[in-house]
């Protein structure tokens, strides 16, 4: 029979408490990683399709503008007029939304996978 100190019991028992929470975990984690990927998002270009339309099927999401100046610019959409998109949530700017002319947007760049 092997005596083991008192300091070794409760190590042994802190051990045995944390393996399944680190087991679990890492399940979640592992259970969760296909779902994410699973969310792909498929846009069907049209030959008619214009700059408005592109940020219409965009509104509530995320996107990054690029604009003639070749100046980008990430954000959610908010609202679609007929000549400006107003951008909430700016990376790098907080508390700033933004609203741009349509005609000045080059690109519209949008996240799929």
């Amino acid at each position: 029979m092997v005596v083991k100190t008192y300091h070794e019991e409760v190590t042994v028992m802190k051990v045995k408490r944390i393996v399944p929470a680190v087991m679990l975990m890492v399940g979640l984690m592992v259970m969760s990683a296909p779902i994410t990927s699973a969310e792909e998002i498929k846009y069907d270009l049209k030959p008619a399709t214009t700059m408005k339309a592109l940020l219409t099927d965009s509104l509530g999401k995320r996107v990054v503008l690029r604009l003639e100046s070749s100046e980008e610019m990430e954000g959610t959409v908010t609202t679609v007029g007929e000549h400006l998109v107003h951008i909430s949530k700016l990376s790098r700017r907080d508390f700033f939304d933004a609203f741009v002319s349509i005609d000045r947007i080059s690109a519209v760049i949008i996240r799929v996978r």
